[in-house]
């Protein structure tokens, strides 16, 4: 048998039909997903007359954390209905749930109403999650599987930035329903490419086991890996960096368009190419979600080059220096209002990411006990569910008490002694801040700078890195106290 390494473009003529058609599939699936959630914060709370649901950041933090929380929890359920009715079908239920979530989303207006359409787009989501994985894992071996994965990685990388690109420009062009529209289209294409062009691949039968006592075995095989305290004790400080990471989605955008003036950007830009000025700009402002997509963009391009630095470190320490990085990064942009240091932060937060997420995943297989690695594996999304239902607790309740511009410029009319209407369907948010500047006598940014300089809407940041702090901290315990006592055992041994 010959031992001889194939090359980079062998390795890549090496993989199947269904490995493209699956990474295909889950670039498109993630240009749904990002397109929605990457400008959901802003559509749940934007003024109604801007085409926004007009709800308070409580209710658009519960709506966000509880049902994406439970998207990735429903893995451990969906992984095994899809083993007993297979890919294929499983795919079809998936891709049918979805086009309909989605359009849904574009007509409730109400907050429970949008809570269990948005529960119902996550249940679709949570069918198709452990499918994509495991066509991958069933399209490759030893000899591309690395390679296979990190070609996967980059399609939901494309896909997290292309949908929310292409959905910044439909809702500042159309109206906000289209970006729900385009999302069903997307998801539609995958359903006609599963249904002419996917072939189920083979699979382990497990048609003599109930459905219950699948499910029974599955959480069994969680509850066997998280008794290993080393595990454990991973997962749980690895809720803290997803509990800063979704500060980038689930507040960040809020933030942005309530307090950085990114007039001199959007004019710079607009000057030097007005075409992409056009696109990423509107009303005079960067739109918020394209700074969040400098994220995506970021690990699109610099992924593997980082990655190339990082395999070189340990994997402990590579977590702990991404999460110095991205808790700097996550810091700079709420820190201040200047929009250059909202660009800077971003970029910084990213090169985190990059360096802590896949390290994690690499990590796990690296405690994981012979024979026990997809066993492990799957404990991966249970911090990242308890990250998601975490975040509310800062992008909501904290962001409505500490940083909303509406409940601090009430709180400042109230002070003055100046009565103001009441929101209603009639007055909405954006015609309050506009009768607001007029009685004040300022104009729109003086106002805010005013806003800012009084109540200090920034510092919520002291909570965010906090978080980020304390992980480091707790994180660089655990490695002294269990992973290099191992590391030392192993060598002695």
């Amino acid at each position: 048998m010959s031992t001889e390494k194939k090359s980079f473009v062998q390795t890549v003529g090496s993989f199947n039909k269904t490995f493209w058609l699956g990474s295909f599939m889950e670039l498109m699936e993630r240009w749904a997903w990002y397109g929605v959630f990457t400008l959901f914060a802003l559509y749940l709370v934007g003024s109604t007359d801007k085409g926004g649901l007009g709800f308070n950041h409580i209710q658009k933090g519960n709506i966000m954390s509880d049902i994406t929380a439970l998207l990735y929890f429903l893995p451990i359920f969906t992984g095994v209905i899809a083993d007993k009715i297979g890919y294929k079908l499983s795919l079809i239920i998936s891709y049918t749930i979805l086009i309909a979530g989605y359009l849904l989303m574009g007509e409730v207006n109400t907050y429970w109403a949008m809570y269990f359409v948005f529960l119902f787009v996550a249940i679709g989501a949570a069918m198709f999650k452990p499918v994509a994985s495991a066509i991958i894992t069933k399209s490759t071996n030893k000899s591309n599987g690395t390679l296979g994965f990190g070609i996967f990685y980059m399609m939901v990388n494309i896909g997290g930035f292309i949908g929310p690109a292409s959905s910044s420009y439909l809702r500042s062009t159309y109206g906000w329903k289209l970006i729900f529209i385009q999302a069903a289209v997307v998801i539609g294409i995958n359903l006609l490419l599963v249904l002419f062009f996917f072939k189920e691949p083979e699979r382990e039968k497990t048609e003599k086991e109930s459905f219950g006592a699948a499910i029974r075995t599955s959480l069994l095989k969680i509850w066997e890996a998280v008794k290993d305290t080393r595990l454990t004790v991973l997962l749980i400080l690895m809720v803290g960096f997803w509990t800063m990471f979704n500060q980038l989605f689930y507040t960040l955008p809020n933030f942005i368009e309530d307090w950085v003036d990114s007039s001199a950007l959007s004019t710079s830009i607009s000057n030097f190419w007005p075409g992409l000025g056009n696109l990423l700009s509107e009303n005079g402002q960067i739109k918020p979600e394209w700074f969040t997509n400098i994220d995506a963009l970021m690990i699109v391009t610099l992924q593997m080059f980082v990655s190339y630095f990082v395999i070189k470190m340990r994997h402990v320490s590579a977590m702990i220096r991404g999460f110095i990085i991205a808790a700097i990064g996550i810091g700079i942009t709420f820190y201040t209002n200047n929009v250059m240091f909202t660009v800077l932060g971003t970029m910084i937060f990213a090169v985190g990411e990059m360096t802590t997420n896949p390290t994690f995943s690499s990590f796990i297989a690296l405690i994981s006990p012979k024979g026990k690695e997809a066993l492990y594996q799957g404990t991966y999304f249970l911090p990242v569910a308890a990250g998601n239902f975490l975040t509310k607790l800062i992008s909501g309740n904290l962001y409505q008490s500490w940083s909303d511009k509406l409940s601090l410029l009430q709180t400042e009319m109230k002070t003055r002694g100046i009565e103001m209407p009441e929101i209603t369907e009639s007055f909405t948010k954006n015609d309050y801040l506009t009768l607001a500047e007029q009685k004040l006598g300022m104009e729109h940014w003086e106002m805010t700078q005013m806003l800012w300089d009084n109540y200090n809407p920034n510092k919520i940041w002291y909570v965010i890195v906090g978080i980020g702090i304390i992980t480091i901290i707790a994180l660089s315990i655990y490695d002294k106290m269990v992973i290099k006592p191992k590391e030392k055992a192993e060598l002695e041994a």
